[in-house]
């Protein structure tokens, strides 16, 4: 028999049940969106601390601004690792890839 959960009002808790749990292939997703979110922040937030503009960074990089502007979307998935190396050379930066665990569910908002 199914052990029954325990009521919450956790509202993470709840979208986690609702729309995730038992859900793999939704899990995989959010995984990757949370990814493509994280690397277009990092290019903007590297920009900015590097006082550039996206025009700025676009010159220095090889490209145009408003493929600089795609790459800060976070609804991006076009990442290349050609890219970023790109990015990262003319930030005087380099790209670290690391491998991490999974988060789970309370870590999941």
């Amino acid at each position: 028999m199914r052990k029954k959960k325990k009521p919450t009002t956790d509202a993470v808790e709840i979208l986690h049940r609702r729309y995730f749990e038992g859900r793999p292939e939704r899990l995989a997703l959010l995984e990757e969106e949370r990814a493509n979110a994280e690397i277009a922040r990092k290019i903007y937030e590297l920009r900015a601390k590097a006082g550039l503009t996206q025009r700025e960074l676009a010159k220095l990089v090889g490209t145009t601004a408003s493929v600089i502007c795609r790459l800060e979307d976070a609804d991006y998935e076009g990442h290349s690792l050609g890219m970023l190396r790109r990015i990262a050379s003319a930030l005087n930066k380099r790209v670290e890839i690391r491998f991490g665990p999974v988060k789970r569910k309370q870590q999941l908002a």
